[in-house]
């Protein structure tokens, strides 16, 4: 592992003996490192953790951020290398939203993550051993209930850990015990409209639904100590 590491220093010899030092004394590397450094595999990374975006979008980059399938693509190849991946689906359209270019409705980001989560099962990583998924959802996306209990079922997204994005006005309201507005930049369906979806002035998103805070927070409690999940990303 030393030699691996040292290999592209200036002087090699002197920083082998440096890190196996170390190692010697103690320290730990991350898991990639230990595996696969030094071990004679071409391509293999010795990073154990990468972020992959993920647009709003099958096959198109929206707002720097690459299509569902692009990124699915992506995160693939992270994960033969050896790498974790984590993803944000909160750009994904909520289910039920208008799909203008197919005059359809979307499905959500949950049933993408299904997507990725068969990916991942079937991708073994470098080392003979399988890929390991992080995914988040903002509090204030409106599947954010679904996703909370998105677990729940057995055999469902066994291949990630999910967190939900917490923000400071979302726990500013969970101690007042006041109302939150779960909203998104997609237009909403027909149905959603009529029951009530509504677009914000102030900043042109879509209000899906106002909930009460304690109400999310309450079903993120629940799941975390029945289930062990979700967990929370402070935005």
């Amino acid at each position: 592992v030393a030699r691996a590491l040292a290999a592209v220093e200036a002087v090699p010899e002197r920083y082998e003996a440096e890190f196996l030092r170390a190692l010697e004394d103690g320290f730990i590397p991350g898991g990639r490192i230990n595996s696969a450094a030094g071990a004679g595999i071409a391509e293999v990374t010795l990073i154990n953790c990468f972020v992959q975006p993920v647009g709003d979008s099958i096959s198109e980059t929206v707002d720097g951020k690459p299509g569902i399938y692009h990124a699915l693509r992506e995160a693939a190849e992270t994960m033969r290398r050896g790498g974790g991946v984590g993803y944000d689906f909160s750009a994904i359209r909520p289910r039920g939203a208008k799909v203008h270019g197919t005059a359809s409705a979307a499905s959500g980001p949950i049933s993408y993550m299904h997507v990725f989560d068969q990916s991942c099962a079937t991708v073994e990583s470098a080392g003979a051993r399988r890929g390991a998924q992080m995914g988040v959802l903002r509090c204030d996306h409106p599947d954010i209930l679904d996703f909370v209990s998105a677990k729940r079922r057995a055999g469902n997204l066994n291949n990630f850990n999910i967190s939900v994005g917490v923000t400071d006005a979302f726990m500013r309201a969970v101690a007042a015990d006041g109302p939150f507005e779960l909203v998104h930049a997609a237009e909403p369906g027909a149905a959603q409209v009529a029951g009530g979806a509504h677009r914000r002035d102030e900043d042109g998103l879509w209000v899906y639904a106002t909930i009460r805070a304690r109400e999310v927070w309450q079903v993120v409690m629940r799941n975390t100590y029945e289930a062990a999940e979700p967990g929370v990303l402070f935005l």
